[in-house]
């Protein structure tokens, strides 16, 4: 039995996350959606159902009895017991969509599809980026309960300032907290394994700050937001995901944004988070190739793995960055940076593929993490298609 998460629909709409991975392994909360799926199934064996050029890297479904599966959504207790207990041939649907069945991949046809039952419980499902970070809380909430179930924390040093109740806070072995202020009264804080939280920071949660991560010096962290493994973030944020490997390590504020992997914000880059007349903000839809109203006041930033940015870098509200780009000429870049963009300004010339190799290369080299023939295959075809 394997279990084979599908992009479905909404891979389009996730870009520029999705260019280098798909949905199941963005991260939302504590845990990426594949690593939920797996502590909620019991660590089931995992394939993936995407696009072409991303499967020589993220592993193909075998032709055996799967349990089919869009990852995106936090499920109820319920809605986890029907999936468990889904026989050949059964799916269940929710808003008039196929979100899970049980069927065999050796003839993948949704033909084989004998019975389907509507979920009638209101989920929590991802289908833009700017859900990820507008529903950030409820998943650290269910990501906390999830992985603290019948465990104990460290103890927090005697050093630190703490507000709220101790239920709502977790520190894994190896964490280092001492002399900062921790307030769980609005939100759950989880404190990954080998994180360090420096001298003189003040976190609000629901925060999540994820193994082998540190807050630099005096760093001001506002709910909801999530610091994936490997980071480095300091100064002010509010309300941001960062899937990992990235580093925000100087002054300056984002907010209500999501950022990918690799990424680097150099000293006292600003993202806007709200635009000057209060009006909502809006997107980049790749799909749609057009600017989208998100319904939201607060929107700040998108940014696709491998970017940087340069200091004093000042991004405008709704700004969506590529894979790859490198944004260092002054002035307020436009609010849709190109992959590869060399600059950041609408025309700029591309980032050479080469070049972007050599800088990958030694980005990730820091973190003891090489870069593979499957990690340049997927950015040549960014780079020759998109």
């Amino acid at each position: 039995m394997q279990l084979v998460f599908s992009d479905a629909q909404y891979w389009e709409d996730f870009l520029p996350l999705t260019f280098t991975r798909p949905i199941a392994e963005m991260r939302c909360g504590i845990l990426t959606f594949s690593e939920r799926w797996q502590k909620i199934l019991e660590n089931i064996e995992v394939s993936y159902f995407t696009e072409t050029y991303l499967q020589q890297k993220f592993r193909e479904p075998e032709k055996k009895e799967s349990l089919f599966l869009v990852p995106n959504f936090l499920p109820t207790e319920n809605v986890i017991q029907q999936i468990k207990d889904l026989q050949q041939g059964e799916a269940l649907v929710y808003e008039d969509e196929l979100i899970a069945a049980k069927i065999n991949m050796q003839d993948f046809s949704l033909h084989q599809i004998e019975k389907m039952t509507d979920i009638k419980e209101e989920l929590i499902f991802f289908k833009k980026p700017k859900d990820l970070f507008t529903y950030n809380h409820h998943a650290i909430d269910f990501d906390f309960d999830l992985l603290t179930k019948g465990r104990t924390s460290q103890e927090l040093s005697s050093t630190n300032g703490f507000l709220g109740g101790k239920k709502d806070l977790f520190i894994e072995e190896g964490a280092y907290i001492e002399f900062s202020t921790i307030n769980t009264k609005t939100g759950k804080i989880y404190i990954g394994k080998n994180t360090e939280v420096m001298e003189g920071c003040h976190l609000r949660g629901p925060i999540a700050l994820c193994d082998d991560s540190k807050f630099n010096l005096g760093a001001k962290i506002y709910g909801a937001t999530t610091i994936g493994p490997h980071c480095k973030v300091g100064g002010e944020v509010n309300n941001i995901i960062i899937f990992g490997y990235s580093s925000k390590g100087h002054e300056g504020f984002v907010g209500n944004s999501v950022i990918g992997e690799w990424c680097n914000f150099g000293a006292d880059t600003n993202s806007s988070n709200m635009k000057n007349n209060y009006g909502n903000v809006r997107f980049w839809n790749y799909r749609t190739k057009a600017f989208e109203d998100t319904g939201l006041q607060f929107a700040g930033l998108i940014m696709g793995d491998h970017s940087k940015t340069a200091i004093n870098t000042q991004l405008n509200t709704g700004t969506v960055i590529g894979v790859a780009s490198n944004i260092f000429k002054p002035g307020f870049p436009p609010n849709l940076v190109e992959n590869f963009s060399w600059g950041g300004l609408k025309d700029d010339e591309k980032f050479k593929l080469d070049k972007a190799y050599e800088v990958a290369e030694r980005a990730m080299a820091r973190r003891k993490v090489a870069l593979t023939e499957k990690d340049k295959a997927i950015l040549k075809h960014i780079f020759d298609t998109y």
